[in-house]
């Protein structure tokens, strides 16, 4: 056994799991709002096609998943939908194209 210190990049990602999979994306949305701090570039920058990608995708996971998710999931994937359209009206207000 060594004692070098263990860094993220030795960790196996988690995967597989619906919830999981929305949070990422939610996080990915966050990102191109702005909202959150790029973690390769240490800034917050916007990119208004990205957040509407995602937003689409979003919405298209919950229609096609439509009846298909336990309650939780159904109540996760909604409220994921509706906070990132919420940040993105705020965000883009007034913006061509929103």
């Amino acid at each position: 056994m060594t004692d070098t210190p263990r860094t993220a990049a030795d960790m196996p990602l988690p995967g597989g799991e619906f919830s999981l999979f929305i949070t990422r994306l939610s996080f990915q949305g966050l990102l191109a709002c702005g909202v959150l701090e790029n973690p390769v570039t240490q800034e917050k920058q916007t990119n208004q096609p990205m957040a509407t990608a995602l937003i689409k995708d979003l919405e298209m996971l919950q229609a096609k998943t439509s009846g298909n998710l336990d309650p939780d999931e159904e109540a996760h994937l909604a409220k994921v939908v509706g906070d990132l359209r919420a940040v993105y009206d705020r965000v883009f207000a007034g913006a061509a194209g929103s």
